[in-house]
């Protein structure tokens, strides 16, 4: 490990980063990928590995006689492919409960590998109609599998997920959820909030770097899935977790230098602890939401079902308007700013993720209001509505 004084020494500048990921790092996670080289076949490499498998199970509270983690060397994206793919037995169906980019995905998932499922869709500014989703169970026996994002970034919604999961388990289906935006920021407790297998990618609320993935789920379920159709080579999750049982290594070539900052991060994680951090993303959220309120701009979505961790705002009704030069010229000043992710409302995201404190956000303002400034755009900005 680099001495604080060495790292400082190297004056890395600092990129504030209020898109969904990836997040701001620190600068000692961006050391800890330069070390010797290593062949990640080694007795060494394994056993930071399954350090590392552990303590991905111990952030979400898992028991680990009961949960394991299964890495991936991939973005968020690849663990609900294998999810899907790996977890529906054969002549079953997945019931994808949707109201968001993330959702929509991996219905897409689904038809991409054929599998038997139910999109069922909600608005993408509405929390999902519970009585609706169990109706739809019942009148379904053979839905094995309920998927849904905990929180969708595209809008900044929190998906109520404990009584999802309660209504999965009624009707004797696992329950799989795109935790990708909350691992790690929002506590997670994986038995009560009756999540079967959750997901994440360590570039998110670890503040590490991309290129690793992860599964977190329940063991039992993974050694039944052995006997459900295979469906991938890459990204089966029975596959990847019996060959980490047996060898402790990834069955294929893992992210070395990922996984080096991935173990760095996690002793920052910890040391910071959890409900900290969490208190410090919530700190964030509030400061956005605050600097927004000032220069004049509305969000989406009513604060009351935000996830806390990511605002939309709407454009405003402004001629002189344009996302993209008010983009490039936070971005020239080391604050990257990201476009909204609904198709029929034009918005522009600011998140609570990474390695930020308040004073970013304080910073980030007086650039975004000298932005709107530049480009001729009043203030505070304004709505026909």
């Amino acid at each position: 490990m680099y001495s604080q004084e060495t790292i400082q020494s190297l004056n890395i500048k600092r990129n504030i980063l209020l898109n969904p990921g990836p997040s701001t790092t620190t600068d000692t996670v961006k050391m800890a990928q330069v070390v010797p080289d290593i062949c990640p076949r080694e007795a060494e490499f394994a056993g930071m590995m399954k350090d590392l498998r552990q303590q991905l199970v111990q952030i979400v509270h898992g028991d680990l006689e009961k949960y394991t983690s299964v890495l991936f060397c991939g973005s968020g994206t690849m663990n609900i492919d294998v999810c899907l793919n790996s977890l529906l037995p054969k002549d079953k169906k997945a019931l994808i409960i949707n109201n968001g980019a993330y959702s929509t995905r991996a219905v897409e998932i689904c038809e991409y590998y054929g599998l038997p499922h139910i999109d069922l869709r909600f608005p993408v500014n509405e929390l999902p109609d519970l009585r609706i989703v169990e109706q739809t169970l019942e009148a379904n026996p053979d839905i094995a599998l309920v998927h849904t994002t905990h929180h969708e970034t595209g809008t900044g919604l929190l998906n109520p997920i404990r009584e999802i999961g309660a209504l999965a388990h009624q009707y004797g289906a696992i329950f799989t959820v795109d935790t990708t935006s909350t691992y790690a920021m929002r506590p997670i407790h994986i038995e009560e909030d009756q999540i079967d297998f959750c997901m994440a990618s360590a570039q998110k609320g670890l503040m590490a770097m991309t290129g690793l993935s992860f599964v977190v789920g329940n063991r039992a379920a993974i050694e039944q899935s052995r006997f459900y159709p295979k469906r991938s080579y890459y990204c089966n999750l029975y596959l990847q977790y019996d060959f980490f049982e047996r060898t402790g290594e990834m069955h294929f070539t893992p992210p070395v230098q990922t996984i080096y900052a991935t173990r760095q991060a996690l002793k920052e994680y910890f040391a910071e602890g959890e409900q900290a951090k969490w208190a410090r993303h919530t700190r964030v959220f509030e400061a956005i939401h605050e600097g927004l309120a000032v220069l004049g701009f509305k969000s989406y979505l009513p604060k009351e079902i935000q996830s806390g961790l990511v605002v939309s705002a709407l454009y405003p009704d402004d001629p002189n308007w344009n996302f993209a030069k008010v983009h490039d010229y936070c971005y020239q000043r080391g604050f990257t700013i990201y476009p909204g992710k609904i198709s029929t409302t034009n918005t522009f995201r600011l998140c609570a993720l990474g390695a930020i404190d308040v004073q970013d956000i304080r910073d980030f303002f007086v650039v975004l209001e000298a932005a709107l400034c530049a480009n001729g755009i009043a203030v505070p900005v304004q709505y026909k509505e």
